[in-house]
């Protein structure tokens, strides 16, 4: 399939236009045997056009602000698009006064030539690592339709996996991006949380939210990251392998995996190994602490139930039961056990930092088990439990605050992601490494 650089490569040699790629992402969007109206919540059909439109223009013209220019992108639906609500999933804000001006990362994308082809659809205010929403339907899974997608970017992903979009637009507060990434065979990269603008983005976790890409390859992330963060496009030089210091945490993160994903890490470290890489195992004991910090519900309980309380109050039979629940567990915690938290993670990040200052990046699944089948979730107690295991290994990084990547892992069948975590504030050094490593392991 396409990225970013092949199509940008294909526009400059005059091959396609942006009309014509533009064109095709809408016409499977709007294909009845497809996912479309399952991945997207609005689809800027016109909208979209016209910027192809504009884009060919300014090509034929010499300006070409990015490689992003004239590249279809899809946008989560709870970032701000001008003229439109931010339902984030929801049926409670769909009749929502439309936003007056795009947030700074949509914005950005914008001005870097990207076309807006849509909003899509993700768990409710994005609290599950599953992407379920029985208010829109759920996408099915590009390798198994009776399987979920991951969230809660689950629309982003499939966008992406189904060629309705080059690349997505997605949040990651627990594993938002990187989990849909793994289960649908794309890159995904979540970023230190300062990198890229929130504002914009309607909230789940201030301490935790994240804006990330989800994509083909690590180079499409990497120009994508690039723009949202307001930096140059260029994408990272991949570092060489050889001598390339990769850690291997065996507190918690293996705990539980499936065959095939047990297997597919095994070869995974195995052909880093043989390629020259330093693969070593290590304790973390910081990564069993953060469970229990988070025992009293942790920090995105209490921040989403302060953002929703009032919407609770007037609308709560409209929300989706299994993010309510979560959401009113906020009232649990009392503000010396939240300051507490928040003490507790500055020294566990702290902790964390000198044991793995020695290596250039930690591996680990990014879930232990392959996409489950709708089937399994039937029951609210096995979708909790399925939920809380999808998100154990991605929300270690965000309540650490490192910057993480998934990459796609061989498996002969049914896809399983490697998860790939840097050093705080040095994101485009752990992209050099996910390039060194991506077709390794792919």
């Amino acid at each position: 399939m396409s990225t970013i650089l092949s199509l940008a490569a294909e526009l400059a040699a005059g091959s396609t236009t942006s009309v014509e790629l533009t064109g095709r992402a809408l016409a499977r969007i709007a294909d009845p045997g497809g996912e479309g109206a399952r991945t997207f919540t609005h689809v800027d059909h016109e909208g979209a056009l016209k910027a192809a439109q504009a884009s060919d223009l300014l090509r034929a013209a010499g300006v070409v602000p990015s490689p992003l220019a004239g590249i279809p992108v899809s946008v989560k639906d709870l970032f701000d698009v001008a003229g439109q609500p931010t339902p984030a999933g929801s049926l409670v804000l769909k009749d929502a006064p439309p936003a007056a001006r795009d947030a700074p990362a949509v914005a950005r994308l914008r001005a870097a030539g990207a076309v807006i082809v849509g909003r899509t659809n993700m768990t409710e205010f994005a609290f599950s690592g599953l992407g379920v929403n029985p208010h829109y339907g759920t996408p099915g899974n590009p390798f198994d339709r009776a399987r979920i997608p991951g969230g809660s970017s689950s629309g982003a992903a499939v966008s992406v996996a189904d060629g309705m979009a080059v690349a997505a637009v997605g949040s990651d507060t627990g594993g938002s991006v990187r989990i849909p990434s793994a289960f649908c065979g794309l890159v995904g990269l979540k970023p230190t949380q300062a990198r890229v603008p929130r504002d914009g983005a309607l909230p789940l976790s201030w301490t935790l939210d994240t804006v990330g890409p989800l994509a083909r390859s690590v180079a499409c992330c990497a120009i994508m990251d690039a723009v949202m963060a307001g930096a140059a496009p260029v994408v990272p030089e991949a570092l060489e392998l050889a001598g390339l210091r990769i850690a291997v945490p065996t507190t918690v993160v293996l705990d539980g995996m499936d065959d095939t994903v047990s297997a597919a890490f095994e070869r995974a470290l195995e052909a880093l190994s043989m390629a020259g890489a330093r693969v070593a195992e290590i304790e973390l004991p910081t990564l069993a602490a953060i469970p229990k910090a988070n025992a009293k519900g942790g920090f995105a309980s209490p921040e989403a139930y302060a953002w929703h309380r009032e919407l609770l109050a007037r609308a709560g039979d409209r929300y989706d039961p299994r993010v309510s629940v979560r959401i009113l567990r906020g009232q649990e915690q009392s503000a010396a056990d939240y300051i507490e938290l928040t003490r507790l993670r500055t020294a566990l990040m702290a902790e964390a930092e000198a044991a793995t200052r020695a290596f250039d990046a930690l591996a680990m699944p990014t879930v232990p088990v392959v996409p489950p089948r709708f089937t399994e979730l039937e029951d609210d107690a096995a979708y909790a439990r399925i939920n809380m295991l999808v998100l154990r290994n991605p929300s270690l990084w965000n309540f650490l605050d490192r910057p993480a990547v998934s990459l796609p892992m061989a498996t002969g069948g049914l896809p399983a992601g490697l998860m790939l975590v840097g050093k705080r504030g040095h994101d485009r050094n752990l992209l050099r490494v996910a390039r060194a490593v991506e077709p390794v392991v792919a």
